[in-house]
């Protein structure tokens, strides 16, 4: 049987990270060529006030991938020597590894900056229930420091039923949603923006723009020049190989519209891997592993299969089980 969890590296504490402040971009080293795993889980324990807000922050990641990652956890009062995981072990997303990548069923951002071996990767805020984020190939077109925010008459009419009478321009300043910084995208009405609000990066919170921790935001904003191509995808499962290993990552399936979906779960996953022609046909794979990563839906990589070549034997599974057809 192969394990379920990977190795996880354990600190004494949050207290020492949190004495920093918010943390920096996790930057990561790339793997070597044919590789595609990056980072480590961490675990800590948690003081009496923190809350999974406070951890995410401090070591960028979102809301709802803390929550994936910590079940039975009480998010808001985890309790003083709590362990909370950290799934800060990615895969990393399939396709080119250039510009940045947005992953909706991770809320997560990737950029690869050209000439150099490594990854940034922060978590975001995406579209909510009826104002779903694109799925789209484009670029950044503008970066725009302090902006002002002029709210289109959708946004205004949905306040306005509320009660909330939006001004026509919101000027830059502590109270404007776009934050301290946006970058605009090649697709029309749509930007990857700070926030004036703590609450909501790592879950569907938006009109469909791409929240960012306002450090996140001012940090990207000195990396990453107009012309950076942004390919914006959606996938739950992603397969990666690391040490001679395969492993999967499963996150909970978003439909066109931000929503959590009814998809067939398996069928989506036999089609992740599938599109892996390098893996879908030499492995030597553990389906009951991949049965419970798909139900856990964690965002945490594990061990699922050993190609062939590397294990001198034949096929435990060469092709799919009747259950998972």
């Amino acid at each position: 049987m192969l394990p379920r969890f990977p190795a996880v590296t354990r600190s004494l504490s949050l207290a020492a990270l949190l004495i920093a402040g918010p943390a920096a971009a996790l930057e990561l080293p790339l793997p070597p060529p044919g590789e595609d795993i990056v980072g480590q889980v961490h675990v800590i324990k948690a003081k009496y006030e923190d809350t999974f807000a406070d951890i995410g922050t401090a070591n960028d990641l979102g809301y709802l991938e803390m929550i994936a990652a910590n079940p039975g956890v009480d998010p808001w009062l985890p309790g003083a020597g709590t362990e909370i995981i950290l799934p800060t072990r990615f895969v990393l997303p399939p396709g080119p590894r250039e510009g940045i990548v947005i992953n909706l069923a991770e809320y997560r951002m990737y950029y690869f900056p050209k000439g150099e071996s490594v990854v940034y990767t922060f978590p975001l805020g995406i579209g909510r229930e009826g104002w779903g984020s694109p799925i789209a190939n484009t670029r950044i077109t503008a970066k725009t420091p302090n902006p002002t925010w002029t709210p289109p008459a959708s946004i205004r009419k949905e306040h306005a039923e509320d009660g909330d009478i939006l001004p026509t321009v919101v000027p830059a300043g502590p109270d404007n949603p776009l934050g301290p910084f946006k970058f605009t995208l090649g697709v029309p009405g749509y930007l990857i923006h700070g926030s004036n609000k703590k609450f909501g990066i790592g879950m569907r919170t938006s009109h469909g723009c791409f929240r960012m921790f306002n450090n996140n935001v001012l940090e990207l904003s000195k990396m990453v020049p107009v012309g950076t191509p942004v390919r914006i995808i959606n996938e739950p499962y992603k397969f990666g190989i690391s040490a001679g290993k395969v492993y999967l990552e499963a996150h909970t399936p978003l439909d066109d519209q931000g929503n959590p979906s009814v998809v067939d779960k398996h069928t989506a996953v036999i089609n992740a891997l599938l599109k892996r022609e390098d893996l879908a046909n030499n492995l030597r794979m553990n389906w009951d592993m991949v049965r419970d990563v798909v139900a856990a839906e964690d965002g945490m990589p594990v061990e699922i299969a050993v190609p062939v070549e590397n294990q001198g034997a034949a096929p435990m599974v060469t092709s799919i089980p009747p259950e998972l057809q």
